[in-house]
């Protein structure tokens, strides 16, 4: 029974989370006392559910133990009383909605927006959003931007004190304070998307890749016509529809290798929709070309093969507009299918040391690259580098078997 506690615990905080922080700071402000509240009442849940057994709304359960956690607090702490009447009415007005069969309300497009408010850090913004809104813990977050867990966790606790002292309203902001925020907005939702792929673990990635496929398509009902919001939506759907064709047999599966019957038609059906819609607005950016890219990999379900030449093309208008390390690699691997592999290596060579020292993809391409051209020494050190650098065991186990057929 234990372990089956466990498993809706965490089946409720997967799926919850963020819009119960959402719900229960929306009008105290304060996050880190809502995220200690909920804290409460999933511990309480662990200690009540084993005897009681799971209660037939979870979040509801946790919504209604988090508020009388918090209220607590407040009563402890003598806070103003008019702050725990307006926590009270929210709170019976919640539970009258969930009583008559309701979904507890999504506020988390709000809390999006409050997190890229300007009285907060622009660099600690996309951190909080990925802790507060998806519930991703600060260890985590602290390897994806390369930084100590302490130190990002004294920095998110800074950010959330802003919140409140600054008294920053959970609210969808007006049309012209959207648009200055929606940039941070959508670089947290796919940076969110992209380290649910990177945990090693399948299960957990794939919810939050949901997750993050369901903040974009509640930004791109918001905003249809943000070509911006379309087209990040359109590349994360194009990038899940996938999923299943990753890994087969236990072993991961290049995208040029899956099989393309794998793929959710559906899913690229809807991304390919949300990438029309972009294109008729005129206005290009860096998400619409990323996933314009991957909309050509799909059609190789239809073609039976992959359009390098538009690929390339669509990177070097990527790498010329928006310069990443990602951008530059894509391209050099692209021109490589066209050009051959000496000429992929020389894009790699002009990539700044300083920025692919730590960076797998780079290593993971290079080592391919450089086995075609049949420097095997070389590309088994390049190998043994990118394998040191992998998080997932599965990448770890394809690299190394590529490694292995060097020497065959």
């Amino acid at each position: 029974m234990e372990r089956a506690t466990e498993r809706a615990v965490e089946e409720a905080v997967r799926q919850s989370y963020g819009r119960l922080v959402a719900l229960i700071a929306r009008h105290s402000r304060d996050v880190a006392s809502a995220e200690d509240a909920l804290a409460e009442a999933l511990k309480a849940a662990l200690e009540t559910w084993p005897r009681s057994g799971v209660p037939q709304k979870p979040e509801a359960w946790l919504l209604t133990t988090a508020r009388r956690k918090l209220l607590d607090r407040m009563r402890h702490a003598k806070v103003v009383e008019a702050a725990s009447v307006s926590l009270l009415a929210l709170a019976e007005r919640t539970e009258d909605s969930l009583g008559q069969g309701d979904r507890i309300p999504d506020h988390r497009l709000e809390l999006l927006f409050a997190c890229c408010h300007p009285e907060i850090d622009t660099d600690i913004r996309t951190p909080l959003m990925l802790q507060v809104v998806l519930g991703i813990d600060a260890a985590a977050i602290a390897s994806a931007f390369l930084v100590a867990p302490a130190t990002m966790g004294q920095r998110l606790s800074r950010a959330k004190a802003r919140i409140k002292q600054a008294g920053i309203a959970f609210h969808l902001p007006e049309r012209r304070e959207m648009e200055a925020r929606l940039e941070a907005v959508l670089n947290s939702i796919y940076v969110a998307f992209s380290l649910g792929y990177d945990t090693g673990d399948e299960g957990a990635g794939h919810g939050f890749a949901r997750e993050a496929i369901y903040l974009a398509g509640l930004l791109a009902a918001l905003m249809p016509d943000e070509p911006e919001v379309l087209g990040l939506a359109a590349l994360q759907l194009h990038i899940h529809a996938r999923r299943h064709a990753r890994m087969q047999d236990g072993l991961y599966v290049p995208l040029d290798q899956q099989d393309p019957a794998l793929w959710d038609a559906e899913m690229i059906s809807r991304a390919e929709a949300h990438l029309t819609r972009a294109g008729a607005l005129q206005r290009v950016g860096r998400f619409q070309l990323e996933a314009a890219i991957q909309s050509v990999h799909a059609g190789r379900a239809h073609t039976g093969r992959t359009d390098w030449e538009t690929i390339a093309l669509l990177y070097e208008g990527l790498f010329r507009r928006w310069p990443s390390v990602g951008a530059a690699i894509g391209r050099a691997v692209a021109l490589a299918e066209i050009q051959g592999a000496a000429r992929g290596l020389s894009l790699l060579d002009g990539i700044p040391a300083a920025t692919i020292a730590e960076y797998q993809p780079y290593w993971a391409a290079r080592a391919a690259l450089l086995a075609r051209t049949g420097a095997i020494q070389e590309a088994d050190a390049a190998y043994e580098r990118a394998i040191g650098l992998s998080s997932r065991d599965l990448l770890r186990a394809h690299l190394t078997s590529r490694r292995a057929t060097l020497h065959d």
